[in-house]
């Protein structure tokens, strides 16, 4: 199954596609993805694997895909998309779903969590935090420091799809670990839609956190199996900082996938949804 479809979720539209089994009796994992203003596709390779044996459901946040755009900085906010996650999944039915929220995803499904603990059923953290104070984590770190220093800026005069687009292509070499893979994974990046809706809010300063107040005890209050899923090498989100909410939610898991960056999902799919599944089947 590879089935795609728009919903009406009140003020937007999501896009929503659905890829897995025909027949799956299991909740579907419910994506969120990250960015914020990319597509779910990025993905995929990761995803595809999940699929296999589970039905997996992706959805453009607003602002972004196929979504509804253009809808102005004011519309653009973490709750808003946790709202539009709440009514999406209203349209499946009362019963809780499996969710994983990838780096902004993840702190989005954070704050899921938080306003609708009862619509989750298992939750998986993929290369996120739950902490804004990390910045200093990657601090001495001597590749990541050059790896920085030799990446292209963003040119003066670009418009806001420019330079959303223009960061994902320069920074590319501090998402991935294995530079071996850098043609394959700008490859990738050129097939995401992406689209510059968030940036200005987020220009201005004017995005409410990401996060739960207290992330640490929205965890712990979820009463639902929590995995922490992270890149040995993520050079957005240190892994210190995984490891740092594992012990701070001991009834949570935590799998670090070595060889792995930010996109732990593309340099190590097979394990990576290995991981997944596991967790997700477990008693």
């Amino acid at each position: 199954m590879d089935e795609s479809r728009m919903a009406n979720v009140g003020v937007v539209e999501l896009f929503v596609r659905t890829i897995g089994p025909d027949a799956a009796p299991e909740p579907p994992l419910v994506v969120i993805h990250g960015g914020p203003s990319w597509d779910h596709s990025y993905l995929l390779p990761g995803l595809r694997r999940v699929a296999e044996s589970r039905r997996v459901l992706l959805f453009d946040l607003r602002g972004c895909g196929r979504s509804s755009r253009d809808l102005g900085p004011e519309a653009y906010q973490p709750e808003y998309v946790v709202e539009d996650l709440a009514r999406l999944l209203a349209t499946l039915g009362d019963g809780a779903v499996d969710v994983l929220g990838f780096s902004t995803g993840g702190q989005v499904a954070q704050l899921f969590a938080e306003a609708h603990p009862e619509r989750i059923r298992r939750l998986v953290l993929a290369s996120t935090t739950a902490y804004p104070d990390i910045a200093g984590y990657l601090e001495g770190w001597t590749e990541y420091e050059q790896r920085v220093e030799a990446q292209p800026g963003v040119a003066p005069g670009m418009d806001d799809l420019e330079t959303t687009i223009a960061w994902a292509f320069n920074t590319a070499s501090t998402s991935i670990w294995n530079l071996d893979l850098l043609d394959s994974y700008n490859e990738l990046l050129r097939g995401v839609r992406f689209s510059g809706d968030w940036l200005a809010p987020y220009l201005a300063g004017s995005l409410h956190p990401w996060r739960p107040g207290d992330p640490e005890a929205v965890l712990r209050d979820l009463g639902r199996p929590v995995l922490i899923l992270h890149g040995a090498q993520d050079m957005g989100f240190h892994v210190r900082a995984a490891h740092r909410l594992h012990a701070a939610v001991p009834d949570s898991a935590l799998h670090v996938i070595e060889q792995a960056g930010h996109m732990a999902q593309f340099e190590q799919p097979a394990e990576w949804a290995r991981a997944v599944l596991d967790f997700l089947s477990a008693p």
